[in-house]
């Protein structure tokens, strides 16, 4: 680990002329579709209900993974998901105003609090501030802030100034499993660069700023093709930060696009703009969100199967897909969920009709996700939110199933939807 200061000198290299470092621009006001508004009322007040059911079931100390077969699974507090729950619950507590949610949510911050000080974990954006920052943000307790500052200093130590970029793992193997990978950075880790531009603000310190803003350069340099579509994983030399392969651990092949892996880049980017002001990261959303919203393989009702390229030409998995085990593409929920959000935030930072398009997408994914399609009947899907989410398909891990981390955001993409309405 190289000490602070050395720190410091190399990212203000690494940034010199490259990121702006305004505000973003003021936002434009969209006004919402009041159909829309209802189904997201509705749809926030059986939610509820659903979680309510969840919370009866979970023993202490653990957080739901997913609901298959009939049996909740579940997760202790270090694993990458242990975030949503928390997240969701706040997010359902300001909504209703329950006091049970209050009470459940506030008891599962204190359990995240632990892992504050965890350093072999890339996911504490996830894991911190879509918990501990909901809290900090409907609360603005000051203990809250410590620990999520506390956590930004565990995030930023995985940064390595030869590379440019926060270590994702610190060892895998790849899709084939043929070669080990060296130095692995995965495109869902724009999703936690939040949690240092937090930190950054709140502290004064520019360090883990200048870290997110060094990490966002190398992502859009390295893990995107001309058409803007993604690759999953990059694989850098660790000692001189030159990319050994561009690869897959759960797409479809190395040159297919993992759609969930597309929907963090769109909403990493977003939001990547939104702290820094500079225009050149909102046109890298917005090319990224076109390739999602205009390919030819994204269904009519907006959900993505799990991989846009599934058994195209060209598109040869590393892994041994079985047609029979998979007779019809799974779909991923996550990814529309996590887009729709993306897409609300994204269409306020665009004028005309543009912007309107993508205030519109989002629209229909919310309109589908809360369609009896994918949302669950009351008191089903073991009190999970959204049915049809995929995991780690070449594992044959959570396929067709509920996961947690759609839950939170739909619900997100839902509550951004409703302020759009208060903004008139």
């Amino acid at each position: 680990m190289i000490s602070r200061s050395k720190m410091m000198a190399v990212l203000l290299l690494c940034i010199a002329g490259a990121a702006g470092q305004g505000i973003a621009q003021k936002k434009v006001t969209r006004r919402p579709d009041a159909a829309v508004l209802q189904v997201a009322d509705q749809a926030l007040r059986e939610s509820v209900q659903q979680y309510k059911l969840l919370m009866r079931q979970l023993p202490p100390e653990k957080l739901p993974r997913t609901y298959e077969k009939g049996q909740l699974l579940t997760v202790t507090p270090y694993a990458w998901i242990s975030g949503f729950y928390p997240g969701s619950v706040l997010y359902l507590y300001e909504y209703a105003q329950d006091t049970a949610l209050l009470r459940e949510g506030v008891e599962r911050l204190r359990q995240q609090e632990k892992l504050q000080t965890v350093t072999a974990n890339h996911d504490l954006g996830f894991m911190m501030y879509c918990s501990v920052g909901n809290g900090y943000r409907l609360f603005g307790k000051p203990h809250d802030k410590d620990v999520l500052v506390q956590s930004a200093r565990s995030l930023a130590s995985r940064f390595y100034p030869k590379v440019g970029c926060i270590k994702s793992w610190d060892s895998v193997r790849s899709l084939d499993g043929k070669r080990m990978l060296q130095f692995p950075v995965i495109i869902d880790n724009m999703m936690n660069l939040e949690l240092l531009f937090f930190a950054s603000r709140v502290t004064g310190d520019p360090v883990y700023r200048n870290i997110a803003v060094t990490h966002t350069e190398t992502t859009l340099k390295h893990h995107f093709r001309p058409d803007y579509s993604s690759y999953h994983v990059v694989n850098y030399d660790g000692e001189t930060g030159a990319v050994k392969s561009q690869e897959t651990q759960q797409g479809f092949s190395d040159n297919s696009t993992w759609s969930r892996g597309q929907a963090w880049a769109i909403y990493g980017f977003t939001m990547v703009y939104r702290e820094t002001g500079n225009k050149k990261y909102l046109k890298a959303a917005r090319r990224m969100a076109d390739f999602f919203l205009h390919h030819p393989n994204l269904p009519a009702d907006k959900v993505p199967y799990w991989d846009f390229n599934v058994g195209q030409p060209g598109y040869d998995p590393d892994w041994n897909f079985d047609p029979q085990r998979y007779p019809e593409v799974p779909r991923d929920a996550s990814a529309a969920a996590v887009v729709s959000s993306a897409l609300i935030e994204l269409s306020g930072y665009v004028k005309g009709k543009a912007g309107s398009e993508y205030l519109h997408a989002a629209e229909a994914m919310l309109r589908s996700l809360s369609s009896p399609q994918y949302r669950a009947a009351a008191g089903e899907n073991g009190g999970f939110i959204l049915k049809h989410a995929s995991g780690g398909v070449p594992g044959n891990v959570e396929v067709d199933v509920p996961l947690s981390y759609a839950d939170y955001y739909y619900l997100e993409a839902l509550m951004r939807y409703r302020a759009l309405g208060k903004l008139q």
